[in-house]
């Protein structure tokens, strides 16, 4: 897929063709985690499933801090195509590489000197202290490569083109199942094997990406001169993607809560929690997936100052969002039995019967976080990324305030109903924030 400017056309049609690609995207990477949780639980164990459930709030705490500030120059760069900006372009892009080897480095030196005291701060039960250390420190050394994939993909997501990072993803996951299936399936390796088979898909799916780009998207190429650190384009993008970081972190740090809360219930429902929220994971990753392409859209048109079609697109990408949000949770509802069934071992009955507990609830609350994401993605193609931080933040507290008040009485369900709660409180903030201030502000940047 070549470049694509979403300017002109239906805004409908731009967004679903954009999305497709992100949904399929999302939902195949949420196969392999899947997968990679299924080998884990059924040739390493229960503990090992139990290992990379507490090691995964901590993992997307990485993944989502570093795609934040990538999505946040993202809506930069996309603003710079809309205006046909080039030389912009490309030194918004070259910064956020050269700042990036820095910053993912560190993230990687600190991560893995800490992961022991990181897991001892989240309560994590001794008899599963070491296999968890072991294994996401070495998570935590593939951080440069996961930063590289998410400057390089955003980079392509920015000027229209959301099916080749889907290329790249497929190959590299579909790698690291084969590698996964091979080395532990059939030889019989640990969870060390799973953590090292990550990160070398990772780094596959970094190094297509760049390859891709030096020789197919002259737009995004890079030559000797322009590789540099623009000072004052570094601050824009910090003041862009530092927010979009920080909010994106919110979430994990929120999730990394609760996981401390489900720890004090037993290995048992850590590894139940473990299934259910990779089902979840299949609700809420393709629906901030369309909140992307509403991102792309609304800031190529912010770009191109054509702000009369920003809310025609904000009204397809909901309806979009509002359609996927009630087929996953018809699904998760209908077969919930079966999906658990899928991530335990046969004699593992109480993982089972927790994972369904929570199923049964959170299945009629996938509707909420559909109606969050297309508003979240919204507001952040307009360069709003206050908002979208402080609504994010209500939302997790509400959602970590209830599990603790919750959990002693109602068990893992307690989770589903504070998601709900907080999802809740967060349309209560923004909803109103959009109709009285964004709609104004639209008017007010037509007229200057």
């Amino acid at each position: 897929m070549a470049s694509e400017r979403m300017t002109e056309n239906s805004p409908l049609k731009h967004i679903v063709k954009y999305a497709l690609p992100l949904v399929a995207a999302s939902a195949f990477q949420l196969f392999y985690n899947a997968a990679d949780s299924i080998i884990a639980g059924r040739f390493i164990g229960r503990d090992a499933l139990a290992a990379t459930g507490i090691a995964s709030p901590v993992m997307n705490l990485i993944i989502l801090s570093i795609s934040g500030l990538c999505i946040g120059c993202g809506v930069l760069m996309s603003q710079y195509f809309g205006a046909r900006e080039d030389y912009k372009l490309k030194r918004a892009l070259s910064t956020l590489l050269l700042f990036g080897l820095i910053f993912s480095s560190l993230v990687a030196f600190l991560g893995f000197i800490l992961t022991k005291q990181i897991l001892i701060l989240i309560n994590t039960p001794s008899e599963v202290i070491e296999i968890s250390t072991a294994y996401l420190s070495i998570i935590f050394l593939g951080s440069p490569f996961t930063y590289f994939y998410n400057a390089l993909s955003s980079a392509l997501k920015s000027v229209g083109d959301s099916s080749t990072p889907l290329k790249f993803l497929l190959f590299s996951s579909a790698l690291n199942l084969i590698l996964d299936l091979i080395f532990i399936g059939a030889l019989g390796f640990g969870i060390v094997c799973s953590a090292t088979t990550t990160v070398i898909a990772e780094a596959v799916s970094a190094i297509l990406a760049f390859i891709y780009i030096y020789r197919h998207v002259d737009i995004l190429k890079i030559g000797k001169k322009d590789w540099a650190i623009d000072r004052p384009m570094l601050k824009k993008i910090l003041s862009y993607g530092s927010v979009t970081a920080l909010q994106q972190a919110v979430q994990p740090v929120g999730k990394l809560m609760i996981q401390s809360a489900v720890n004090s219930l037993g290995v048992d429902v850590i590894a139940a929690f473990n299934a259910v929220t990779r089902v979840d994971d299949f609700a809420f990753t393709p629906e901030q997936s369309i909140g992307h392409a509403v991102t792309t859209f609304t800031a190529q048109n912010k770009g191109a100052n054509k702000k009369d079609r920003i809310l025609k697109g904000l009204k397809d990408g909901l309806i979009v969002e509002l359609t996927y949000g009630v087929f996953i949770g018809i699904i998760a509802f209908t077969l919930k039995e079966e999906i658990m069934g899928l991530f335990a071992q046969s004699d593992s009955d109480l993982v089972i019967k927790e994972g369904v507990k929570y199923l049964s609830t959170m299945a009629f609350f996938y509707i909420l976080p559909a109606l969050t994401n297309g508003m979240q993605g919204f507001m952040r193609g307009l360069g709003k990324m206050k908002i979208t931080l402080l609504s994010t933040f209500i939302q997790v507290a509400f959602r970590v305030i209830f599990t603790y008040l919750l959990i002693d009485s109602l068990g893992i369900r307690a989770i589903s109903i504070s998601c709900a709660i907080g999802w809740t409180a967060m349309m209560l903030f923004e909803y109103p924030y959009c109709y009285y201030h964004i709609k104004k502000n639209l008017k007010e940047t037509s007229k200057a």
